[in-house]
């Protein structure tokens, strides 16, 4: 018995080649994991030996088939000079024919490049007409927006060829930002394969990075690693693979909210004697939300408690079935500790690499990815770049975000210096003016002058995506600017304050049927809505549904800056009712909630007349007498109510800013306890 990726290696063909020969002998396989027996294996030889056979015949007849028609050729050649000597005449008059004969005249589009950000009132000035005329084509296309509102690229498209232009992106915007040239695939070659780890804490990340860098890297390297630059590469049977080294989803999600999705394979990390945990179900939801292959490395399984089948049986809850069990998934059991399970883990992520055919053409200007940048004493900014495309050479004028410069010096994740980069290489950069950000593209260029001009450009690019980024989706402007025959998918993550809680209200929402609408549910849990839901909010264009729950501190301002739709409900028809009626266009104009402040109970005291009072201490904002208040415990909304006495000290007052403390009593509220969070806000009318 023989596996399907051993006989590949064997007769020199790729593993989805035995696969395609298998199943056209009758034999149906699994995947590239599955074994053979002797009569399949003798199959596919005699099968491939065929082949072969046909190939040298069909050269050989091919060289017969030319030489052929190379003297038939000169034979015509011979006939044709022969007979044109003869109508050379009878061609002259046929020529003055045709010259006489007028082709229709065909009209010329009128071409008007556009650029993304315009405003109507560029527009009407681009085409010479009243901005009123290009503010009624909007409201056709139904879309309300002001002369200086910016406008998507696909609306500025849609407006142009209302006055009948063709619209055109400008090229220096195209070719700086976009990939506009056109692959040639003769020039596409393999490249290593670009690998995450990610999991929960204390389920064996870290340990099972530093033991594949010492057994694959350390042991080649005279005292070990002499630098880690964020990612690494290691080789296993004259192949490399990649590895990027990052502090959990938060970071790769943060990077594919920039636009950044650099990461072929996750590999997953489960503690064999722990199991599923939160974590482990975030990264399983950021991982398939950013579309990329997914393995999973049962880790821990030297330890007494280990129990891998039961992980198998857990993941497949979350769409992660094992290929033994029918499934699409690889799980390899490893142990950090003692390195039992590595070697056969970077065997199947070079096997999941051949059989997905990554490629990148190494012909071309480089492209790529900053990891991370920082201010160094001695060398001045230093950026970790990920080549995704093309070669980076020494000498290169290069474009990294709103830098610019010169390389001086590449150098790679062991110290070493480098003439030149391919495509999944990770190489520090010395020589540009200042340091970019992680995220931002690096784009080899010709000239310094170039470069120069590309950065700055990438500058202004920088403040308009700021400026779209604040206009993210909205429950309440959801259809509002599309096409009525446009397919429209609603984005939601959703978190609630119990299980049943959450499991009604998916229930309800499969119900809601609306034609030319699909609702997406990219994640869901109980407890409270966290900065990482709002990063994958922000990076898969989401918005956050929470039922009885609150956003915490952080999440709340991260969902601000990154302009991100947060809704919270008490009552789960209210939830249903809004969500219907923002699929079909309905939905009343959205009260946004302004947050003014929040305070932390330190103490309660019973007061005779008044009732419960809670001593707080104001910790971000102010809190005013007239305003609402909703009480958070452990982020989860207990009550919500308006304030009957705010004091401070013994004076009643209107307002106590942060840092100071005060007493606040809420009205038909007496459940109090320490450490309880008031949140204090008032309900403001927002417009699309």
């Amino acid at each position: 018995m023989k596996r399907i990726y051993e006989l590949s290696r064997e007769l020199g063909v790729s593993s989805k080649k035995i696969i395609e020969i298998l199943s056209g002998l009758g034999v149906t396989v699994k995947s590239s994991l599955s074994s053979v027996g002797e009569e399949e294996e003798f199959m596919v030889r005699s099968t491939i030996e065929a082949e072969n056979k046909v190939e040298v015949s069909k050269e050989t007849k091919k060289e017969e088939i030319e030489k052929v028609e190379v003297e038939n050729k000169d034979l015509q050649k011979e006939n044709a000079t022969k007979v044109a000597i003869k109508e050379a005449p009878e061609l002259a008059t046929k020529e003055k024919e045709t010259e006489v004969i007028e082709e229709p005249k065909v009209e010329e589009k009128k071409i008007l490049y556009i650029s993304d950000g315009m405003t109507p009132r560029e527009i009407a000035q681009k085409i010479n007409v009243k901005e009123s005329e290009v503010i009624k084509k909007l409201i056709k296309l139904k879309t309300l927006a002001t002369i200086n509102q910016a406008l998507n690229i696909s609306l500025i498209e849609s407006v142009v060829k209302e006055f009948g232009y063709e619209p055109k992106l400008k090229e220096e915007e195209s070719l700086t930002f976009e990939e506009t040239e056109v692959e040639n695939v003769a020039d596409l070659q393999p490249r290593p394969p670009i690998v995450t780890v990610m999991g929960h804490v204390d389920h064996g990340k870290t340990t099972l990075l530093d033991k594949i860098q010492k057994t694959k890297i350390a042991s080649k390297e005279f005292r070990g690693i002499t630098q880690k630059i964020g990612a690494y590469q290691v080789e296993i049977n004259g192949k490399k693979i990649t590895f990027i080294d990052t502090p959990g989803h938060e970071a790769f999600t943060a990077m594919r909210a920039r636009g950044a999705n650099v990461t072929d394979i996750v590999i997953l990390v489960v503690a064999a004697d722990d199991g599923v945990k939160p974590q482990t179900i975030e990264a399983i939801q950021h991982a398939k939300a950013a579309g990329v292959q997914i393995m999973v490395a049962i880790n821990k399984i030297d330890k007494p408690g280990a129990q891998p089948e039961k992980i198998m049986q857990q993941l497949t809850e979350y769409g992660l079935i094992p290929e033994e069990w029918g499934g699409k998934t690889i799980f390899v059991k490893v142990s950090a500790k003692t390195g039992e399970g590595i070697d056969e883990l970077l065997e199947m992520i070079l096997l999941l690499a051949e059989i997905m055919e990554y490629k990148a053409n190494p012909k071309t200007l480089a492209r790529g990815l900053v990891l991370e940048a920082k201010l160094e004493k001695n060398r001045g900014p230093v950026a970790t770049v990920l080549i995704q495309k093309g070669t980076l050479r020494v000498g290169d004028f290069v474009c990294v975000g709103a830098a610019s410069g010169k390389v001086r010096a590449l150098i790679n994740d062991r110290g070493k210096r480098l003439k030149e980069a391919g495509p999944s290489t990770p190489v520090e950069i010395l020589g540009i003016n200042m340091v970019p950000e992680a995220g931002d593209s690096l784009i080899a260029v010709k000239s310094d002058k170039e470069a120069k001009l590309m950065a700055e450009k990438m500058l202004n690019r920088k403040k308009e995506l700021q400026i779209q980024r604040m206009k993210k989706p909205t429950l309440s402007c959801f259809v509002q600017g599309t096409d009525l025959s446009e397919v429209k998918e609603l984005k939601l993550i959703l978190k609630a304050d119990s299980q049943g809680s959450l499991e009604a209200i998916l229930t309800s929402l499969a119900k809601i049927k609306e034609e030319n609408v699909t609702i997406s549910i990219l994640s869901s849990g109980t407890g409270g809505i966290s900065e990482s839901d709002v990063m994958l909010a922000s990076a898969s264009q989401a918005i956050i549904i929470g039922f009885n729950v609150r956003p915490s501190n952080t999440a709340l301002k991260l969902a601000s800056e990154e302009g991100i739709d947060i809704r919270t409900y008490r009552v789960i028809y209210d939830l249903i009712e809004d969500i219907s009626k923002a699929i079909k266009g309905l939905l009343p104009p959205k009260y946004e909630e302004t947050i003014l402040g929040r305070a932390e109970v330190r103490q309660t005291f019973k007061v005779p007349k008044i009732g419960l009072v809670a001593g707080c201490y104001v910790v971000d904002g102010k809190v005013t007498r007239d305003a609402k208040v909703r009480v958070l415990r452990d982020n989860v909304i207990i009550h919500e109510g308006e304030l009957s006495s705010l004091k401070r000290f013994k004076d009643d007052v209107k307002e106590v800013n942060q840092g100071y403390e005060c007493g606040i009593s809420i009205k038909d509220f007496h459940d109090i306890k320490e450490n309880d969070i008031f949140e204090i806000y008032k309900l403001v009318e927002v417009a699309c």
